[in-house]
């Protein structure tokens, strides 16, 4: 089978597409026939070797943290997946290949209303969103809730999820993607390319969900766009508002909730969540999208696929 790997941190031109055997799973594993993986920016910072003290990966590591397809063969511990089932789950590593071995306890199965492959997009970025919105923010119905960042791929399903909160949803997002993020559930649109946060803000939110790199100044002209008793929530960094300002700053790190992630799918198979792929690429054009990515090329969720 055809893999996507890097034999050492570097440059876009360290991605290989090798060639080796399928692997056999071990006793609580299976193997998944991929459908698709998905692309996370973050990983062009893990190719790069800028996340080495952070989440150190043995060498060659293959890419490719979301998974979606189909079980084609079962450990002998194995109980809670059969051959045959359609399953979506966030590993560290390996997706970006034909077939991938994963833990069975680390999936749960893919939505049945969408294509398989569309739903590679829903783990890593769809688990980032829930936890901001429901674990940190605490969103409930009738907040107003600025995302800033709602263009990318976790911003799509954070505005969804604070709308379905019953939030009322102010978004920041380029003009190419705010066709997207309104269907996605935006009240408002704030064009960043255009239009600073704090004029474009008229009244304090109750909660700002930070999706984007910010440097200390450009944190600290948000802050005030949050009334007091209201909180940030950060993905990329920490907010440091003053103590007069009232306001509960928190950063973190998405981690792997596989019940989250079945709550997830549910909300797909309902309708409460739509998935939007806005573009697809071969395996082989991995480092296409690593390229794009770094160009700033690269908006909503991307599907990668054998």
């Amino acid at each position: 089978m055809k893999i996507a790997r890097f034999h050492q941190h570097g440059a876009v031109s360290v991605i290989r597409y090798d060639d080796v055997e399928i692997p056999e799973p071990g006793p609580d594993e299976v193997l998944i026939e991929v459908a698709a993986t998905s692309f996370n920016p973050t990983e062009t910072a893990l190719r790069a070797g800028l996340l080495r003290k952070i989440t150190p990966v043995s060498l060659p590591y293959t890419m490719g943290w979301d998974v979606a397809g189909t079980v084609v063969a079962a450990g002998a511990d194995v109980s809670t997946t059969s051959v045959g089932d359609r399953v979506i789950g966030w590993l560290d590593g390996g997706a970006a290949a034909e077939y991938a071995t994963a833990p069975a306890h680390l999936l749960t199965s893919a939505p049945a209303t969408i294509p398989l492959a569309d739903a590679a997009t829903l783990p890593l970025a769809g688990l980032t969103a829930w936890q901001a919105v429901f674990d940190h923010a605490r969103v409930t119905k009738g907040q107003r809730v600025l995302i800033n960042g709602a263009g990318g791929g976790i911003g799509g399903f954070t505005a969804q999820l604070a709308k379905h909160a019953g939030a009322e949803v102010i978004a920041t997002a380029s003009p190419r993607s705010a066709d997207r993020v309104r269907r996605q559930g935006a009240d408002h649109i704030i064009d960043y390319t255009a239009t600073a946060l704090g004029t474009a803000v008229r009244y304090p939110v109750d909660t700002i969900i930070n999706l984007v790199p910010l440097g200390p100044s450009q944190a600290d002209e948000l802050i005030p766009l949050v009334h007091p008793g209201g909180a940030i929530v950060s993905i990329t960094g920490q907010f440091q508002p003053p103590p007069e300002a009232r306001i509960v700053a928190t950063h973190f790190i998405t981690r792997n909730d596989i019940a989250q992630l079945d709550l997830l799918v549910k909300l797909v198979d309902t309708g409460a969540v739509t998935v939007e792929v806005t573009q697809s690429y071969s395996l082989t054009e991995l480092d296409d999208v690593h390229r794009h990515s770094e160009a700033g090329n690269v908006h909503g969720k991307i599907t990668i696929v054998p």
